[in-house]
């Protein structure tokens, strides 16, 4: 069965943006882009906490079509118009017609992930479903234990205060150390599957 995983760039000190949503402070750059175009362009499915897929909706379908369009701009924009995207919001509705390519999850979570999980399997293909930014929707599937992996991408800062990645969390969880990279703008990827063992 595919996994879920979580991909965030975070601080040193585990904030995944400021006390207001802050993102300024993350480093990214062509390597990096690279990177992650590696592995998300053999993805099929994004899930999507409300605020970041609004943010990705009001960028990604027409950034390709922009004069200054660079590279990474073409090349997500091609993926994001793709890719099966799911979105968790309790606001949304999920009757809404959202696009061919777009489900909202409002309710029954652990049961509606673990459906899409097997019915993504199903088409084949080995790549994870990526779960991207979103620190509130992660919080929820992290409290019922729906998170199978962290991709993380540690900044060389320390913020002090701010949203917070692992939140509440009431039982201990392995992690396995998969990957690691470091790139020339100081970042440093953690990858991790959760050891369910």
């Amino acid at each position: 069965m595919k996994k879920i995983i979580s991909f965030m760039h975070m601080s040193l000190d585990g904030f995944v943006a400021g006390p207001n949503g802050e993102m300024d402070w993350i480093k990214v750059d062509q390597e990096i882009f690279d990177h992650v175009g590696k592995r998300i362009g053999k993805g099929d499915t994004a899930l999507y906490g409300r605020v970041t897929y609004e943010m990705m909706e009001g960028y990604w379908p027409t950034a390709a079509d922009k004069p200054n369009a660079t590279r990474h701009d073409i090349e997500h924009s091609k993926w994001y118009s793709k890719v099966h995207k799911v979105v968790l919001s309790k606001t949304m509705n999920p009757n809404s017609d959202q696009g061919t390519n777009t489900k909202i999850i409002s309710d029954n979570l652990s049961e509606r992930i673990n459906e899409i999980k097997q019915s993504r399997s199903a088409l084949g293909g080995s790549e994870d479903i990526l779960l991207f930014g979103s620190p509130t929707a992660t919080h929820s599937l992290m409290q019922q234990n729906l998170i199978d992996g962290y991709w993380l991408f540690i900044n060389p800062i320390i913020l002090g205060t701010g949203i917070p990645l692992f939140l509440n969390i009431k039982n201990k969880t392995k992690l396995k150390l998969l990957t690691t990279q470091q790139f020339a703008c100081g970042v440093t990827e953690l990858n991790y599957t959760v050891d369910r063992q």
